[in-house]
């Protein structure tokens, strides 16, 4: 029944559609009547590749072919705005709402963690009869019920923490032939970890293209360690940049190769033009530009942009962005410079999609689509970035407001966008209105989100993750913590600070506390080998030697101990807790009398 209406539908819709189309490079619209089945969407979202590092914007060095036809097709977004590093854009995209709102405000310490209670575009995608897939990069906890397929994507390959390498990935992965997690389960690849994630993706879309699917292809490149096959690292082996800006520049090369390989996949397969297609990136660039203090001189490109990853200046957070749909009501091959947002693309797609969204909190973002389809000319709005780093959101710390022509920075720099897109002449002083009125919608929304400010709790003993792995990557503390394994290996970091848990039920508990992660098969005085470098790959340092001889685990006001067992690698602590909140301590205590954390804790109910 449903597919004899299906290809009746088809049939009028080839006989009756109307296509109006103004073919030029600018203000070209396409007006078409509804397609027949729903798009599929594809969000691709690169890691620290800023607005600069495509040879589209301007950048004379970096070889972009692909990227670069596939935005004289599409339609950019010029003035389109992120977080300022990784995880508070993948949680604003995810939710359409500002990372301070849901423990997302930080990369480490307990605060990359989306809370449980926030609703994700997959959810929603889902609800409404689409098939979800995730792949590449999360970055928004490691842990049940935080996990990608936790959250609504029902097929998803991913590393683990915010990078490959990072302590909460599989031990010893350095981007090539390494081992990701499929919904959790550790899978061993074979190649260079872009080139796996893309192939995943063609992968995905042949198994679903008989139904409509929402995939999330998000990418560790060109994060560091700046780990790139020598064919494309060589490709820049005579330009002006450092060492590790021509491996950098490298792996976005490598980035715009898949991505091509993507686009024409879609094409042979008849996809494309039913896809709606979106290429953008986490943060601003992370080695697209490097000054050089002592000759007052500059390698690379940034598009005319200041700050680069981290900065609340405009450098940090606008970032490229395209959107291709070519059977859909939205513009093509030209680009609108209307201030839009990662908090934008949750409610848009939406209602691109034509699907049901009732939003079940306030969100920061709003739909843009009248203003992709050329209905709408511009919006009357104002939104904010900032750059937190800390474990909890303070008021003005880092902050951006910005509106189609103003940026104000810190609540007294003021830069008119239009003028001044290098952000070069602060002009607060002749404009006291101008800051008066931004910095109140800055004390309104800032007052909207207090509420909201709290930290996630990592259940343990529940019946769906029983026992569960708790890294380091996510202690609370204002000390510096190993984020990765070449810091866990270095044994150097020894941070203070606790894990935010909730026993789901009393009973009888086991904590084993590891130095090294348990696929490693290290025991804890071992010292892991060291593995070799390359002039593309950095190496992994041999292990520094610990000796950990007494091991205390404090649950709250409960504390437990136990000695080492020779030849372990773990010490094993039990005791019996009552279900509720909690800070976890995992700490070992060396021959030395020096206390030293866990940097692997598992907790299991008995």
């Amino acid at each position: 029944m449903t597919r004899t209406f299906t290809s009746k539908w088809t049939l009028l819709f080839l006989i009756f559609t109307v296509l109006s189309c103004k073919d030029t490079k600018k203000n070209t619209t396409v007006t078409l009547n509804a397609t027949p089945t729903k798009p599929n969407v594809i969000i691709v979202l690169t890691d620290d590749q800023g607005y600069g590092d495509l040879g589209y914007h301007g950048n004379p060095i970096v070889k972009t072919p692909n990227l670069d036809a596939f935005a004289a097709e599409s339609l950019e977004l010029t003035n389109f705005h992120v977080g300022t590093t990784c995880a508070p854009t993948r949680a604003g995209l995810m939710t359409g709402r500002n990372a301070n709102r849901n423990n997302a405000w930080h990369t480490i310490a307990g605060c990359s963690i989306l809370l449980e209670e926030e609703e994700t575009i997959a959810q929603v995608f889902e609800r409404n009869g689409y098939r979800t897939g995730m792949i590449g990069k999360w970055h928004l906890g490691d842990n049940y019920p935080f996990r990608p397929h936790d959250r609504g994507f029902q097929n998803t390959f991913y590393h683990g923490g915010g990078g490959v390498q990072q302590t909460p990935d599989f031990w010893n992965n350095d981007y090539f032939d390494d081992t990701y997690f499929r919904n959790g389960v550790p899978e061993k690849t074979s190649g260079y970890c872009t080139d796996v994630w893309f192939d995943n993706a063609s992968q995905y879309i042949d198994a679903k293209k008989e139904e409509p699917f929402f995939l999330y292809l998000a990418l560790n490149a060109a994060h560091g360690p700046f780990n790139v096959p020598e064919k494309y690292a060589e490709i820049y082996k005579d330009s002006p940049l450092t060492e590790v800006q021509k491996r950098f520049y490298g792996m976005i090369t490598n980035i715009d190769d898949n991505f091509g390989k993507l686009v024409e996949h879609l094409k042979k397969t008849g996809q494309f033009d039913n896809t709606i297609l979106i290429f953008s990136a986490d943060n601003g660039t992370a080695r697209g530009i490097h000054y050089l203090k002592e000759e007052e001189k500059e390698l690379g490109y940034n598009a005319g942009l200041r700050g680069i990853k981290g900065s609340h200046y405009d450098g940090g957070h606008r970032v490229p962005f395209f959107i291709s749909w070519p059977n859909g009501n939205i513009l093509r091959k030209t680009s609108l410079s209307e201030l839009t947002a990662h908090v934008d693309i949750l409610p848009t797609l939406a209602e691109l999609t034509g699907i049901d969204y009732q939003p079940k909190k306030p969100l920061d973002g709003q739909s843009v689509a009248k203003i992709l389809a050329g209905k709408e000319k511009t919006i009357d709005r104002m939104l904010i970035t900032d750059t937190q780093r800390n474990q909890l959101p303070v008021k003005g710390r880092n902050s951006a407001v910005m509106s189609n022509v103003w940026r104000l920075v810190d609540g007294k720099e003021l830069y008119n966008f239009k003028e001044d897109p290098g952000q070069q002449n602060d002009v607060a002083a002749q404009n006291p209105e101008v800051i008066a009125k931004m910095q109140k919608f800055y004390d309104d929304w800032w007052a909207g989100i207090e509420t909201d400010i709290r930290y996630a709790e990592i259940p343990v003993g529940h019946d769906n993750a029983n026992p569960v792995l708790i890294t380091i990557h996510d202690m609370h503390t204002e000390d510096n913590l190993p984020w990765n394994q070449v810091q866990i290996r270095q044994g150097k970091t020894n941070p203070d600070g606790f894990y935010s848990i909730k026993v789901v039920d009393d009973g009888n508990y086991q904590f084993k506390l590891y130095r090294y992660p348990p696929e490693s098969k290290l025991t804890m005085d071992a010292s892991a080998e060291k593995r070799t470098g390359t002039a593309f790959v950095d190496e992994l340092p041999q292990g520094v030697l610990i000796t950990p001889l007494k091991a205390i685990v404090e649950v709250g006001d409960n504390s437990m101990e136990a000695t080492k067992v020779e030849t372990a690698n773990f010490i094993m602590v039990q005791g019996t807790l009552k279900k509720g909140s909690y800070q976890l301590k995992s700490n070992f205590i060396t021959k030395d009398g020096v206390k030293i954390p866990s940097y692997y804790t598992e907790v299991k109910k008995l």
